[in-house]
């Protein structure tokens, strides 16, 4: 038998895992962020921030099945944004990533390992300015 970390107490600093505190979740919350203009955009993403009373950062991410179609490439999509979140040290603020432009190619499928390897390196970069900006 195993035991399940995966709690809210377990959401300190360094922690691995993404707790429904750190999600953005209600219509309100999301809405309060895109209030605001756009932070940042990339090829593919648009990023908006709005500061939080929190003591930690939150994230929402939206991906709209008329940019990506699969459900398969949602998914991937989101993980990777939230993983990627998870590892950056932001100070308390809302994030909400919102995917801008289509990530289909007729190319080839959108789950490939060159587009992951693109999404990630965009998304990075959109964090990392967010740490960069937001440093006291």
């Amino acid at each position: 038998m195993t035991s399940c970390t995966n709690t809210v107490g377990n959401s300190g600093e360094g922690s691995h895992d993404f707790a429904r505190v750190r999600r953005i979740v209600k219509t309100d919350e999301f809405s309060s962020v895109f209030r605001l203009r756009p932070t940042q955009k990339t090829a593919h993403f648009v990023l908006y921030t709005r500061q939080n009373d929190l003591p930690h950062a939150r994230l929402g991410v939206v991906v709209a099945k008329r940019f990506a179609p699969r459900a398969a490439t949602r998914n991937t999509i989101k993980r990777v944004t939230r993983e990627l979140f998870r590892i950056s040290a932001l100070q308390p603020v809302d994030c909400v990533v919102r995917l801008a432009k289509a990530v289909n190619s007729k190319a080839g499928p959108a789950t490939t390992a060159q587009l992951k390897a693109e999404l990630r390196a965009e998304l990075t970069r959109l964090f990392a300015a967010q740490r960069v900006r937001k440093a006291p």
